[in-house]
């Protein structure tokens, strides 16, 4: 059961349990920023033009290249 919860899925990308942690508390931090820009850009359009979208590229690129 543990290792189902918390060791198979690091595993299959070739990660320990920390270095899958560090991976996706990285990866949460950059789309919480993408959001924030996001929503700066909804209300003032002029700010922030391609800021989340150059993350969401960012982390697509990053979790399509792993390995």
């Amino acid at each position: 059961m543990i290792a189902r919860l918390f060791l198979n899925h690091p595993a299959q990308v070739d990660e320990t349990f920390f270095q899958h942690m560090v991976f996706a508390l990285k990866f949460a931090g950059l789309l919480f920023l993408a959001a924030g820009a996001a929503l700066v850009h909804a209300l003032v359009p002029c700010l922030f033009e391609k800021t989340a979208s150059r993350i969401i590229k960012t982390l697509y690129e990053r979790t399509h290249n792993r390995g």
